[in-house]
């Protein structure tokens, strides 16, 4: 169900400019695959973010350090039977490198291939129709609403236990304050690399490699845990920072400091 909601978004865009407005999309929605440097960087950030989220939750005095992944292995205890949750350990420790490793690089390749898929069906809304419809809106303004909304869109979900299963009520709120510290990066990224398929590539590794935050603690919960908990909030503050600062000092365009169409032709 959920992978279906994802496209719901770019369904909704396209019924909108291609049947409706009869827009020519592709140029207006910005669905290139011309590759260049940030494609690489959409690619990389969030597993980054995702370990800078792990070493902040450490940070947190309830949280310990789990390289033998009890925690996690123990969630599965009231799915599994016992002797599938004993093999489930065995298997871990025979492997050659951590599982930690395998799943970094198995968020890596989906990424790139089939989340970078489902990720186009939210990227194609959020970072397609709605970038061009803010186009004379300042960057900030642009990037706050269209988290909101994003946030917001994430609400049946989040209710049903997605993300947290412990807080769901609290989980909309956290959702939606996540999905607005996101916005800016995913914003700034589309726009650096011309492409909302590079939108695509970095929500599908978020969504693939999101778990590397909580593979090796345990202790804790859905809110104070994990890259959508407090300390991903942390990481990504310090992520958008950096960000800033490169725009501000470093960048020839600075996307931060105008309108989101200002270094697009077609807006």
């Amino acid at each position: 169900m959920a992978v279906v909601y994802m496209f719901v978004p770019m369904l909704s865009a396209l019924l909108v400019e291609k049947v409706i407005h009869r827009e020519k999309i592709r140029a207006t929605m910005l669905i290139s695959f011309r590759l260049n440097k940030w494609f690489v960087v959409a690619w990389l950030i969030t597993p980054m973010i995702g370990f800078a989220a792990f070493g902040i939750s450490l940070l947190f005095p309830d949280i310990g350090y789990d390289p033998e992944m009890s925690e996690m292995i123990s969630r599965f205890e009231g799915a599994l039977p016992p002797e599938q949750i004993e093999e489930m350990r065995n298997s871990t420790e025979a492997l050659p490198v951590h599982p930690i490793w395998l799943a970094l690089l198995s968020g890596l390749v989906a990424g790139l291939t089939i989340n970078a898929i489902a990720g186009f069906g939210e990227e194609l809304g959020w970072r397609g129709f709605l970038l061009r419809r803010f186009r004379e809106m300042h960057f900030m303004k642009a990037s706050l609403i269209t988290g909101f909304i994003w946030g917001i869109w994430h609400a049946p979900l989040i209710l049903m236990g997605h993300n947290y299963p412990q807080h769901p009520e609290w989980g909309v709120l956290m959702m939606t304050a996540w999905c607005i510290l996101l916005s800016p990066l995913f914003l700034y990224i589309t726009l650096k690399a011309r492409s909302v398929i590079a939108a695509a590539v970095m929500h599908g590794t978020l969504n693939g490699t999101a778990g590397v935050a909580i593979m090796m603690i345990n202790g804790g919960n859905d809110l104070t845990t994990g890259i959508t908990g407090f300390p991903g909030f942390i990481a990504l503050f310090i992520v958008l920072a950096g960000f800033f600062l490169y725009d501000r000092f470093l960048s020839r365009e600075k996307l931060m400091c105008g309108p989101v169409g200002a270094s697009l032709n077609w807006l």
